[in-house]
C-alpha cells in the first residue's frame, strides 16, 4: 500500500478523490457530512492496486493537527493503521492530533495510541498519546 501526501489545494487531490468525496455511499458512510478542504489540510491518500482505498484529510490549527473527516474502504484495520502510521511518522512527537473518529473504527485508532477523550453519539474524540522513546 502506498501512502500520497497531498496539500488541500494541490491540483492533483481533485482527480483523486472528487469522485469518492462526492459519492453518495461515501457521503452516507461519513453521516452525510461533507469533506472540506484549503490550503490548511494535507490529504493522507492510501493507494493499493492503483486504487485509493482510503484517505485522512488533516487539518492544522494554530498549536495541532485534527482528523475529522476521513474514509476507510471497507472499514479495514490495515488501512486505518498504514494512513495512522505515516500521519504520526511526518509529524513528529512534538505536535498535537486530536480525531473525530467514527465509533466503528475506534478500536483502530485505540491500537495505534489514540485515547478517547469524550464520547459522543456518534462519534469518539480522540488524542494521540505518543509512545516513550527507549
Amino acid at each position: 500500500m502506498e501512502i500520497m501526501r497531498l496539500n488541500g489545494v494541490d491540483a492533483r487531490l481533485y482527480p483523486l478523490v472528487g469522485p469518492l468525496v462526492m459519492n453518495p455511499a461515501i457521503l452516507r458512510q461519513n453521516n452525510n457530512y461533507p469533506f472540506k478542504t484549503s490550503n490548511r489540510y494535507l490529504w493522507y491518500i492510501a493507494i493499493s492496486d492503483g486504487v485509493i482505498v482510503g484517505f485522512i484529510p488533516l487539518k492544522k490549527n494554530e498549536k495541532s493537527y485534527h482528523i475529522d473527516n476521513y474514509y476507510i474502504q471497507g472499514d479495514r484495520t490495515e488501512t486505518i493503521d498504514a494512513l495512522l502510521h505515516r500521519v504520526v511518522d511526518d509529524l513528529g512527537t512534538d505536535s498535537l492530533l486530536t480525531a473525530l473518529v467514527h465509533k466503528r473504527h475506534t478500536e483502530a485508532f485505540r491500537q495505534n495510541h489514540f485515547r478517547t477523550d469524550k464520547q459522543l453519539t456518534l462519534y469518539d474524540k480522540m488524542e494521540y498519546i505518543p509512545v516513550p522513546e527507549i
